[in-house]
């Protein structure tokens, strides 16, 4: 079945997208299924070695010399062909979108560091944090809901994972919690839930569950996870925030937010996907031109899903005063 945009969507991507040619080439992509896209789990075996092992069987590429782990099976599967396979049962690869990889490329993850997954399960981009820090250091994956945190366990399981610790806790709680013990991390991952209008390829339904009020009361809660997460990072730490949305209210203005309620610097990325720059107007409203150093990630730019990506260094400590006068 073909579902189509409501025309609340459509206005606002029309908004997003105003060339014409732009719009219709995304209208086309998201009614098309999604490349198959894996990732190299390098804490269990070589890039090298898994693609001796899956081009025996497959058509295998590597679209992108600069992060080999990366890996396009390039041809039809048949439907849990992926999944089912022995090297995926084994933990040598994880099923992973392309675009959900560049959260934790942009985290740059390095070996012995202390990290906080804020929002973790399912484990794609925790086992791909856990791989650059060569299952070193600390990484707590944190997520709310029970049955995530089995998939989440399960997956950290199956791919070899044993520098991480999981939680169940809501995510301000958590960090409210560590920041009164004075805990805290070199670098944090927000991949906050979101309106997943970035999903539209391979969850469909997003288009009939799609709604602005939903958007909106995304927004309040991203605002809050990116606040209080800040209050765990260390001096000079890094935090990246990502949706899988292309609403400028979870994207820009919270990043918008964090500018001009705390000591933070966003930095330039260099992603291997073509990104276009975060937008400074949005109905009426006006976001900081730093914003613009976020990445967005359009489907028809890559022949991928939709993704949001924003990275920022903490310059000074957190004081309490700076919480109450967003909090009021």
């Amino acid at each position: 079945m073909r579902y189509e945009m409501k025309p609340a969507f459509r206005e606002r991507m029309e908004k997003l997208l105003p060339d014409k040619e732009d719009f219709s080439a995304f209208e086309k992509i998201v009614h098309t299924q999604p490349k198959n896209f894996i990732r190299c789990n390098t804490l269990k075996v070589s890039p090298d070695e898994l693609m001796k092992r899956l081009n025996k069987k497959w058509r295998v590429v590597q679209p992108y010399s600069e992060y080999p782990e990366i890996m396009l099976i390039d041809q039809v599967l048949a439907p849990g062909e992926l999944g089912n396979s022995i090297e995926h049962l084994l933990g040598y690869y994880y099923v992973q979108e392309v675009c959900s990889m560049m959260s934790p490329l942009a985290l740059e993850a390095k070996p012995k560091e202390i990290i906080l997954d804020l929002c973790a399960s399912p484990g794609s981009k925790t086992s791909q944090i856990a791989a650059k820090m060569e299952n070193s250091g600390t990484l707590i994956a944190n997520d709310l809901k029970l049955d995530r945190l089995k998939i989440l366990s399960a997956n950290l399981e199956r791919n070899g994972i044993t520098n991480s610790i999981v939680t169940q806790r809501d995510a301000v709680a958590l960090c409210a919690n560590l920041s009164k013990m004075n805990f805290k991390f070199d670098r944090i991952l927000v991949d906050a839930p979101c309106s997943g209008e970035g999903t539209l390829r391979s969850s469909p339904k997003t288009f009939l569950m799609w709604n602005e009020k939903v958007i909106n009361n995304f927004s309040r809660q991203q605002k809050k996870f990116v606040a209080y997460a800040l209050k765990c990072l260390k001096v000079n730490g890094v935090l990246v925030y990502s949706t899988c949305t292309h609403a400028p209210e979870e994207d820009e203005e919270v990043m918008d937010f964090a500018i001009k309620n705390f000591p933070v610097k966003i930095e330039t990325l260099n992603l291997p996907l073509k990104c276009r720059p975060g937008i400074t107007e949005w109905y009426g409203r006006s976001y900081s031109n730093e914003v613009k150093k976020a990445c967005r990630i359009y489907p028809h730019d890559n022949d991928s899903e939709g993704f949001f990506v924003c990275k920022m260094t903490l310059l000074e400590e957190i004081k309490e005063q700076r919480e109450n006068k967003w909090e009021r």
